[in-house]
């Protein structure tokens, strides 16, 4: 609520300096709007985008074969464990001063931003759910879950971080802000949003 909240503000504040540079005839308070560096990037910052979900993992030493021999260490040695944890995931852009500028020529204002990627991951382990299922010659082990769970960690983080479709929302989230800051501006002035050489132009309206 708190980010929402600061977005808002710096919208609100664009509106009213460019209100401020129509009123009192002034292009340089604009110019300073939108070349304002600092404001966007804390914008880019909070534009982040929240996800979440449950990841899932099954870790079995049965083969569900049909064999006689599988039948049989089914009965008295198998070691099934079902775990499945709420996750909650954030990403964005973490930004330095290599990777993002902001630049005002011709009409065109150009927001260099590095590429979104996942910033934090949490599994909600207060929240997990378990299952197994044991041979008559084994004993609950409280090991088997914890390497489970450092398994299933390990999975499902590397495939949010290559998560393709989640970066590709980041991006259209922080463009959209973008365009919303910018919005007083897109009049005369088209917007174009890089994430590490990739582009999107918002034309002038007429």
């Amino acid at each position: 609520m708190k980010k929402i909240l600061y977005i808002v503000a710096f919208l609100l504040l664009a509106v009213l300096l460019f209100w401020l540079g129509k009123r009192f005839g002034s292009s340089n308070v604009s110019e300073q709007v939108i070349s304002n560096s600092t404001i966007v990037k804390e914008i880019a910052e909070l534009a982040s985008l929240d996800v979440q979900g449950s990841a899932s993992i099954k870790r079995s030493n049965i083969e569900d074969s049909g064999g006689w021999s599988d039948n049989l260490k089914k009965a008295f040695l198998e070691n099934t464990v079902w775990v499945t944890i709420p996750y909650q995931a954030k990403y964005g852009v973490n930004i330095d001063e290599k990777h993002f500028k902001v630049e005002v020529s011709n009409k065109k204002i150009i927001v260099h931003l590095p590429a979104p990627k996942l910033m934090s991951y949490e599994l909600k382990v207060d929240k997990m759910e378990t299952a197994n299922r044991k041979g008559w010659l084994l004993f609950q082990d409280d090991e088997t879950y914890t390497a489970v769970q450092k398994k299933l960690y390990q999975t499902s983080r590397s495939q949010l971080e290559n998560n393709q479709l989640y970066i590709q929302q980041s991006k259209d989230k922080i463009r959209k802000v973008m365009e919303q800051y910018y919005a007083p501006f897109l009049k005369d002035h088209t917007l174009e949003v890089q994430f590490d050489g990739a582009a999107t132009a918002t034309p002038p309206l007429n």
